[in-house]
């Protein structure tokens, strides 16, 4: 039980990176109704970024390591406002009004740049980071032995702090009602004087902004993130709220959670190697029921 308690609660910690990624995605296709594979490669491009310049300031420069990591923080933000300018300005808009996979095929190609100029960037090396807030902290009392490291605890606050004070903004703010208004129907927001253009682009960076935090986190944790993270958390989160739903963001945040503990216990009790190809199975099977139970409700 102690050991089942362990992978639970290691769980919580990727179902908060998870949650994050998947609200971020929401909060753009609830507008775009588009899908998009280029907040994976931002997760990941936001997290190698960080880890590239906090090595620079820290090698070249000669700053202390809190200086090294805000220098980083602050160049990978940059980079990553830049990318979601870019993904709103020169992919949605111009291709608005041509076919769904017109975005889908200009994101994966964004994805695919990312990637590659952040391998150039490392020199197709591995940078990492020196573990950082490492110390376990006991989360349960009564002699178990279930703990959870500092930078853990860290990530989870985090994560719920950004997702609660978006469901905060989208439930009790005018900016959430006009997010759900030009979700709904864009033309007839347009007819009352709102911009949905406009809308796109704030949501657009906002999602962004939320996935480069899930980048930052994750590097802080894990001291690295590989060139071709993105791709495989870009599909993941991609299956994970066609599943859950793309019209809510909490609710595709919940199922992403849930994701993430499955992945937690499924390492613990099976082999890593197909832990991969279980959770895709399991989503693409979720996807087929709910697709089919959606069709025979309308018909």
């Amino acid at each position: 039980m102690a050991y089942f308690l362990q992978l639970l609660i290691n769980g919580i910690h990727n179902a908060a990176l998870y949650a994050l990624l998947a609200y971020g995605y929401v909060l753009i296709h609830g507008i775009t109704h588009r899908t998009d594979l280029s907040l994976g490669a931002l997760f990941a491009f936001s997290g190698q970024t960080f880890i590239l310049v906090t090595a620079f300031g820290w090698t070249v420069l000669w700053m202390t390591l809190p200086l090294a990591l805000g220098f980083g923080l602050i160049v990978a933000a940059i980079y990553v406002g830049l990318g979601g300018y870019t993904i709103a300005k020169l992919i949605y808009t111009p291709l608005e009004t041509g076919s769904r996979n017109t975005v889908l095929v200009a994101t994966l190609g964004l994805s695919i740049f990312l990637m590659e100029l952040s391998r150039l960037a490392a020199d197709t090396r591995d940078y990492w980071l020196p573990p950082m807030l490492a110390e376990p902290v006991h989360v349960l009392g009564s002699g178990v032995d279930i703990s959870l490291t500092q930078m853990q605890l860290v990530n989870i606050v985090v994560a719920l702090a950004v997702i609660t004070t978006g469901e905060l903004v989208m439930q009790r703010t005018s900016a959430g009602r006009i997010w759900r208004a030009v979700s709904d129907e864009p033309f007839a927001t347009s007819m009352c004087g709102i911009d949905p253009r406009r809308v796109r682009t704030k949501a657009i960076l906002a999602a962004c902004g939320v996935c480069a935090i899930a980048g930052f986190l994750a590097a802080l944790y894990y001291g690295n993130i590989s060139f071709t993270t993105g791709m495989i958390f870009g599909l993941k989160i991609l299956f994970i709220t066609a599943a859950g739903g793309l019209s809510r963001p909490l609710y595709a945040a919940l199922g992403a959670a849930a994701v993430g503990v499955l992945e937690s216990l499924w390492g613990g009790y099976f082999s890593v190697l197909w832990r991969d190809a279980a959770v895709f199975s399991l989503l693409v099977f979720v996807l087929a029921v709910r697709t089919n139970n959606d069709e025979a409700e309308r018909i």
